[in-house]
């Protein structure tokens, strides 16, 4: 934000206004403009010649670009993230739009956790026509029931039932020559002590247990519950469920073969996951919504897209995970940037 305060107050009243104007004609349009049209729309009496001399100012500045010879001009990325970040008015929702969104989402008893993020997913990919993202860690809400079900030798499947009725199923490795009892008394033990909590306060209460040696547990039994919670706490799999919905939106009014190649490289960067996951971590260690923009990040720097993310909190304040959208650079910033916040925060609220 400081680097964007100093490049502002670089810019007088006069290249202010041709510099908002290209954006946001570039914003509603997607095209470029040329001096002429510039100077026909702009608040104040500036000839053609004039804009010319201030666009190439611009230019220079790294702020717009002639995407062809003799072309418009067009925002770069640096110039879109320096009017993000410096000019742009943000709008707000009305009352029938937060109640769109609250209509969409409302929770319902027997709403699992996963729906209630997959909904919220195709609500703001609906809203926004974009595509709508969430990320979130996969756990059953509150734990109901726990089996462990031997595999081949070495191998055993844990089975954890939520009071929602979701089942998550992992695959744990076992200590060689593991006894059936060892499993059952596992599954027992935990049945015992951790109904009722979620996965993460079950994982804290047995590791503190064993911590202090209160677990009445003979070594194969303890080293079979001990696997169960590296599992549970991702070291041994991948912990976060990624949800994107309405990849079609991004498919809508392409005007180039380049625009399609460049949507289709997003796709296949979209199947890999695991940079988009470390996108969005970013998110999560930070309030607010935020914003990247193109070639800011790796994901998008081919297929120049935008992603406009919040985080979303459980009840105790901790971030437990993030929704956004991904759309064109040039998406409608003022308009969806609350409503991802205003999102995120009510998926927060029913989560709770």
């Amino acid at each position: 934000m400081t680097r964007t305060v100093s490049e502002l107050k670089r810019l007088n009243e006069r290249s202010r206004a041709i510099f908002r104007q290209i954006v946001e004609t570039y914003l509603a349009t997607g095209e470029p403009v040329g001096s002429r049209n510039l100077s026909r729309n702009l608040p104040m009496t500036l000839s053609p010649a004039s804009v010319r001399n201030v666009m190439s100012d611009l230019e220079q500045l790294g702020l717009i670009f002639a995407p062809h010879t003799s072309a418009g001009r067009m925002p770069t990325h640096v110039g879109l993230r320096l009017f993000v970040d410096g000019l742009l008015e943000l709008g707000d929702l009305t009352d029938v739009e937060r109640a769109q969104i609250q209509s969409q989402i409302g929770y319902k008893r027997e709403t699992s956790i996963e729906q209630l993020l997959a909904e919220a997913g195709e609500m703001i990919s609906g809203l926004s026509h974009c595509a709508g993202v969430v990320l979130a860690e996969k756990q059953v809400s509150r734990l109901k029931h726990i089996e462990f079900v031997p595999l081949e030798p070495g191998r055993a499947l844990v089975v954890l039932v939520g009071d929602d009725q979701t089942v998550e199923n992992r695959v744990i490795s076992l200590h060689p020559g593991l006894p059936p009892s060892a499993l059952i008394e596992a599954a027992n033990y935990l049945n015992a002590h951790v109904l009722g909590l979620s996965m993460a306060e079950a994982r804290s209460r047995i590791e503190q247990q064993i911590a202090s040696a209160r677990a009445e547990l003979d070594a194969l039994t303890q080293k079979v519950i001990e696997a169960g919670l590296a599992e549970w706490a991702g070291a041994l799999g991948d912990r976060q469920s990624l949800i994107v919905r309405g990849q079609s939106n991004l498919l809508k009014d392409l005007t180039a073969i380049e625009e399609l190649e460049r949507i289709r490289q997003l796709f296949e960067d979209l199947e890999t996951k695991r940079d988009l996951i470390q996108l969005l971590g970013l998110a999560e260690r930070a309030e607010g919504v935020r914003i990247f923009i193109g070639s800011e990040n790796k994901l998008f720097s081919l297929s120049g897209s935008s992603l406009i993310v919040a985080p979303f909190q459980d009840k105790s304040r901790k971030i437990v995970g993030v929704l956004g959208v991904i759309g064109p650079t040039r998406i409608n910033y003022a308009r969806i940037i609350p409503m991802v916040d205003y999102t995120a925060r009510l998926v927060g609220r029913l989560l709770t």
